[in-house]
């Protein structure tokens, strides 16, 4: 083996670890363990779907132990400003006023991990602020530029209650590597465990079970970049993966057939080229962290849906039904296009 061979068989099976502890303090969870395992390794942030109390919180504290460094959390609601990213003022014992800085830029060098809770109950503005962020790795305030060279964005969507909710936007969705859905488990057996086995009613002790630090979060970067680089895409099988983007971008001249919707007037936008760009980017880590030297359909199937559907947009007639038809489109998709 080579150096580099060597290096990325370390890094695999300390990606694999951080998979193993994960997935013994969340339950039932195990492809959303996967993808953002893979999200973490193709350094891509993560929006996450899903109801109230099945674990989103658990499951991305237990990531950041994984991986060290600082972790940040911001709760979004309706009064969130933009500038209380950056900082946040206050009046101190003597009476005089204060201004400290805030979850962004407290601890920027170091910043691995922030979660920005309920994303969708903070205003426009406030999104504003996390896209340059988000996107850059930057900020500004205090009369200076703050970097985050090693921060990951993870945030999760109220999708029950709608009262003083913010949709968000295409923009700040194609930020987002993948959205990623959490479900109850439905194994009885997990179920059972999660109500009565008491290890899981305590999350901090549960959290302290993930070891700190199997990864560096200061090397990700680096890691990425060498996974890229080593996993190899052959002729065959970036001619498939273009005729699957050419299929969901124009259904209908590629023979899509869905009950009740004319596939010429459904797609409104999106399916873009950064959207597809990070699907094979997300392949390419998928394959790593299951042996391959080589991409394979499996692997873009594996990510596809997580990477795509949410850069899919409709056009509004078809808005309501959005669940159902995406789904229907991207098995036709698969379905239609041979694979190498």
């Amino acid at each position: 083996m080579s150096q580099e061979e060597n290096a990325l068989a370390d890094w695999r099976a300390r990606a694999l670890a951080i998979e193993s502890a994960v997935n013994t303090i969340v339950i039932g969870q195990q492809r959303a363990v996967r993808l953002i395992d893979v999200a973490l390794f193709a350094r891509g942030h993560v929006l996450l779907e899903g109801d109230v109390g099945v674990g989103k919180t658990t499951l991305l504290r237990a990531f950041a132990r994984a991986v060290g460094g600082s972790f940040s959390r911001i709760e979004g609601t309706v009064d969130l400003m933009p500038a209380d990213l950056l900082y946040y003022t206050y009046i101190g014992e003597d009476g005089r006023p204060r201004v400290d800085p805030g979850p962004l830029v407290r601890n920027s060098d170091d910043l691995a991990v922030l979660f920005f809770n309920e994303i969708n109950r903070a205003r426009p503005q406030v999104h504003s602020v996390l896209l340059r962020v988000m996107a850059e790795r930057s900020a500004s305030a205090f009369d200076r530029e703050f970097r985050f060279p090693h921060l990951t964005v993870f945030a999760d969507r109220n999708r029950v209650e709608r009262e003083e909710t913010f949709e968000i936007s295409s923009a700040a969705k194609d930020r987002f590597m993948m959205e990623v859905g959490i479900e109850a488990p439905r194994e009885e057996s997990d179920q059972l465990a999660l109500m009565f086995d008491t290890a899981f009613h305590d999350v901090d002790a549960l959290i302290a079970r993930v070891p700190e630090a199997l990864v560096d979060y200061r090397a990700l970067n680096h890691i990425a970049a060498t996974i890229q680089s080593s996993i190899q895409v052959g002729d065959a099988l970036r001619r498939y993966a273009h005729r699957l983007w050419q299929t969901i971008a124009r259904p209908h001249e590629h023979g899509v057939v869905i009950d009740g919707v004319d596939t010429a007037a459904l797609i409104l936008g999106g399916a873009s080229p950064r959207g597809m760009s990070l699907a094979v980017r997300a392949a390419r880590a998928h394959a790593w962290l299951d042996g391959r030297g080589h991409v394979e359909p499996r692997d873009l199937h594996a990510v596809f849906f997580e990477t795509m559907a949410h850069r899919v947009f409709f056009e509004p007639a078809y808005e309501l039904r959005r669940a159902g038809i995406v789904r229907e489109l991207f098995a036709q998709a698969f379905a239609r296009t041979p694979a190498p």
